[in-house]
């Protein structure tokens, strides 16, 4: 289940990937049951500490990358689905993403500075003055346009 986040996208709850990697795992033959054996056993197979796997399955701490990508391995599984579960994209981001077709023109300077989350105001200026003087200098060598996708 996802849930609106502050930016009011749709992400996985830390409970929600709980749930979902505990059915992964007990899918596969994992007893998770208390003395069951199966959260050590998928710890051993997974080379994922076991302390991580416990987290993970009580819905706490942060993700790391490198331990979704091992999990999205050791399950074999798509990580983007991994990374969906796990609340770090929502199925609307990941969509969006998989399916961003080229731009029909260039991205002015200010543009890129909004998609890269540029906010600050002097590192704002900073930015788009680089990347008009790049531009500029591109432009007099004869390189055509610059902020090509």
């Amino acid at each position: 289940m996802e849930h609106k986040n502050a930016q009011g996208n749709d992400h996985a709850t830390p409970a929600d990937f709980a749930a979902w990697l505990r059915q992964q795992l007990e899918r596969r033959g994992y007893d998770l049951r208390p003395r069951g054996g199966g959260q050590t056993r998928f710890a051993q197979d997974s080379g994922i500490g076991a302390g991580t796997v416990s987290r993970m399955l009580r819905g706490q701490g942060a993700m790391e990358t490198r331990v979704l990508q091992m999990l999205a391995e050791a399950l074999e599984l798509p990580l983007a689905e991994v990374l969906v579960a796990a609340g770090v994209l929502s199925r609307n981001e990941l969509q969006a993403v998989q399916h961003k077709g080229p731009r029909p023109d260039p991205l002015t300077p200010e543009q890129a500075a909004d998609e890269l989350g540029i906010t600050d105001p002097q590192s704002r200026t900073l930015f788009v003055s680089m990347t008009e003087t790049l531009r500029q200098q591109r432009a007099e060598r004869g390189e055509g346009r610059t902020a090509e996708n």
